[in-house]
């Protein structure tokens, strides 16, 4: 289920100019799936007003006058009992002191106050504020008591400064929000090896030999597995895409630079997903300078590049890890006995076999339709999903297999 499905997130927002990145942070949430209940601080309606967050959200946005209204006495604890996380964004330097010094004198701390929820708090203040003796004691009580703190970033502040006191922005606080609503999920504990994107084979210093594959697939399956409460390592060859926040990430380009990264990083980890599109081929010798059309049509010698899942086999035959490996294969014809044999090959304990002549799967789209192969012989057909429903239905099996 994707980690924000009918979760009950209270968005508290306080007195700062960042205050407008709120209603995008709200806007991004309730698009994916949550129930957002706003509390503003009096501060806060003095940048945006409860109006806005209503609109983004389809639900009432909650002010200071509600604390005094006919729901006072029990607002607060309704509220605050049924969140599955608090976050606070922006959060100014004086909500921040009142919440380490446990002051309940408005609707947003008095409901901090009976929250039990995991606290998420994006920092906002002007020059200088956020390195005070001050501040920096409440942080630290707050993150002692469990609080997660993301930011605050560096860069221009509304004053005319520059320097570290602007609140990140929305995604960063949607990833690490899902990380926080991700602890003590089926993977939770565990380490995840996944491999993405195309390798790139030098031909010359301008020119490689590569694929399409565009390394969706993987950066799904890394975002899923954090989902899941894993520690992640994404090996990810070059791409445009950006990565999940949480992932340790490592830049490869080649299959050696694959096959390397793969081995060190999956040496202690629980599982490995190759999803990588690793060159099969690679030039023997690249030009040492840019090939010119004056000079004809080159003849390029290819040799085999290194064969990285069945170095993984040989690594997991001596140390037994990484304990659970997962492969991909992305044919054009014989598309399940072909991945059988990989799958029995590579001594895999599951293969996602996808069809890459299709054109709403395989390389470049949003889609896939996969069939899951198990070491045991069993067979699972996908039908047409998103990369991300694959990814999440790709990790529950590996959950399934590490119980």
């Amino acid at each position: 289920m994707p980690p924000f499905t009918d979760k009950h997130i209270l968005l508290g927002v306080t007195g700062s100019i960042a205050a407008f990145k709120a209603a995008d942070l709200a806007s991004k949430l309730a698009q994916a799936g949550a129930r957002v209940d706003v509390i503003l601080t009096t501060g806060a309606e003095k940048f945006v007003t409860p109006l806005t967050f209503q609109s983004v959200t389809g639900r009432r946005a909650y002010t200071e006058s509600d604390l005094w209204g006919g729901e006072a006495h029990v607002l607060h604890v309704g509220l605050a009992h049924t969140a599955d996380a608090l976050v606070i964004a922006p959060c100014t330097a004086n909500t921040l002191a009142k919440l380490a010094h446990g002051l309940a004198d408005n609707l947003l701390t008095i409901t901090a106050l009976a929250n039990r929820a995991p606290l998420v708090l994006a920092p906002a203040m002007d020059g200088g504020m956020f390195d005070a003796p001050a501040t920096q004691a409440n942080l630290a009580t707050l993150i002692e008591r469990g609080a997660t703190v993301i930011g605050p970033a560096q860069g221009h502040l509304a004053s005319g400064l520059t320097g570290k006191g602007r609140m990140v922005e929305p995604a960063e606080i949607l990833g690490q929000l899902r990380l926080v609503l991700g602890r003590g999920g089926a993977l939770a504990g565990q380490s995840v090896v996944v491999s993405a994107g195309g390798t790139q084979e030098p031909l010359d210093p301008v020119r490689v030999l590569t694929n399409r594959s565009s390394g969706k697939q993987g950066f799904a399956l890394a975002q899923a597995a954090l989902d899941a409460g894993a520690q992640v390592t994404l090996i990810a060859t070059p791409t445009s895409l950006t990565p999940p926040v949480g992932a340790k990430v490592i830049h490869v380009e080649t299959a050696r630079e694959v096959l390397e990264a793969v081995l060190k990083e999956s040496a202690n980890a629980d599982a490995l997903i190759m999803a990588a599109a690793v060159a099969d081929f690679r030039p023997k010798q690249a030009a040492a300078s840019k090939m010119k059309k004056r000079d004809g049509i080159p003849q390029v010698a290819l040799e085999a590049t290194e064969d990285v899942l069945e170095a993984v086999a040989r690594q997991k035959s001596r140390t037994k890890r990484p304990k659970v490996v997962v492969g991909f294969a992305a044919e054009s014809r014989d598309l399940l006995s072909n991945a059988s044999e990989k799958l029995k090959s590579k001594k895999l304990d599951m293969i996602a076999a996808n069809d890459i002549s299709a054109d709403d799967a395989g390389f470049g789209v949003d889609t896939n339709r996969i069939t899951l192969l198990f070491a045991n012989g069993k067979q699972e057909s996908l039908p047409l999903m998103s990369k991300i429903e694959v990814a999440e239905t790709i990790v529950a099996r590996i959950a399934a297999l590490e119980t």
